[in-house]
């Protein structure tokens, strides 16, 4: 029998486990704002990891402060693998949905529809990834040496795990994001997501019986939404939304603060230049008004670059030796994978859940997606470690 049909047998035979193992995550709600949910979140992970894969050659616990802990967990290369370039696989525990969600949106699989809080984004993901690594283990499969970084803080921007997983990717041979797919396509570019809050600080003055003597903050702040807006290129891949605005206390006062918070997308590092320039160069056309621009790229580029498109041809000739079509795509959501891409790390993302939805009440993955993705993921890692 082949390597690949055994991957296949083993998988596809696997697939009562894969889903209890499923269930039992997505059962375990784990909101990004919800410390001790995550911390709940993370001890499962931890167990059913130790469970499926033995103890791990070394294992760290990162912690988060207020948000959710990163767990690293390092596995030593097994065969022809042992001394290969050592590959990480990216994943997150949190997920959008408050507590007490599974009541109202239940896990479920029907036909080969799986639903629940989670399921897509990116629960399925990480149990793909724990039963591709078991499945070269069982099926006696070479890899390359293993890290498995688990963040609980991905859906918040992961200001508390970057660091860790910057320093778990900066020499990986390959870096394998296991977020869900796009229709089934796996994501070689993303763009860079811009954060920024822009306060200001006028004069206030009775505005009617003297309305020349203050400076509002919120005329400023209008000019600014101008600006702000007309910056947007979206022939070019930038996208700016002013999605929060706040100022003034009363009818009759002229404002003397106001608020906005924006959000931005680029497709290149470029562009990110040129927003920041346009930010720090603009000025309220009252001189009396004070401007403060804070905040800047927590997720900067993922640009295809020559050796992410080698990992996806790598990626595309595993799928079609498994008689699968890997397409691949560009998207204008962010992920930890674009921290890994930023180090020039080769980076393949959306290995994970086959399915759509997320973040909404119709998030939904497929059985069929969970088992083939499996499949793919272990054939890769297993060509990663040199087998032909």
């Amino acid at each position: 029998m082949t390597s690949a049909a055994e991957l296949r047998r083993f998988v596809h035979d696997s697939t009562g486990a894969m889903l209890d193992d499923l269930e039992q995550f997505v059962r375990i709600e784990t909101p990004s704002d919800d410390r001790s949910s995550l911390d709940a979140g993370a001890a499962w992970v931890q167990q059913w990891m130790d469970r499926r894969l033995g103890p791990p050659t070394s294992y760290r616990r990162e912690s988060g402060g207020p948000h959710g802990d990163t767990l690293v967990f390092s596995y030593a290369g097994t065969g022809a693998g042992a001394a290969a370039e050592p590959v990480c696989f990216l994943g997150h525990y949190d997920t959008v949905w408050p507590v007490g969600t599974i009541a109202s949106m239940p896990f479920d699989v029907t036909g080969d529809v799986l639903r629940g809080p989670g399921v897509f984004d990116m629960k399925a993901g990480l149990v793909q990834a724990v039963w591709a690594l078991r499945a070269l283990e069982q099926t006696d499969r070479p890899r390359p040496p293993v890290r498995l970084v688990v963040n609980g803080d991905e859906e918040i921007g992961s200001p508390a795990s970057r660091r860790h997983i910057e320093e778990q990717c900066r020499d990986a041979g390959a870096v394998l994001v296991f977020e869900p797919s796009a229709d089934g396509a796996v994501k070689t570019a993303r763009k860079g997501i811009g954060m920024f809050d822009v306060t200001l600080t006028g004069v206030e003055a009775h505005a009617g019986l003297d309305p020349r003597a203050g400076a509002s903050a919120i005329s400023a702040l209008a000019e600014f939404v101008q600006l702000a807006h007309g910056l947007a290129d979206l022939a070019d891949g930038t996208s700016v939304n002013v999605g929060l605005v706040s100022g003034g206390t009363r009818h009759n006062v002229t404002a003397g603060a106001a608020y906005a918070g924006i959000d931005v997308r680029v497709a290149t590092a470029a562009e990110a230049a040129r927003i920041d320039d346009a930010f720090a160069a603009w000025r309220p056309s009252d001189p009396r008004v004070q401007v403060r621009v804070e905040g800047g790229w927590p997720r900067p580029v993922m640009t295809r670059s020559a050796g992410i498109g080698w990992l996806f041809a790598q990626a595309a000739d595993v799928a079609a030796g498994l008689g699968l079509r890997l397409e691949e795509t560009a998207v204008g959501g962010a992920s930890d994978g674009n921290f890994a891409a930023a180090l020039g790390r080769p980076v393949l993302d959306g290995l994970g859940a086959v399915g759509d939805g997320a973040h909404s009440r119709g998030e939904h993955a497929t059985v069929s997606g969970l088992v083939e993705r499996t499949v793919l993921a272990a054939a890769l890692v297993a060509a990663l470690a040199g087998e032909s």
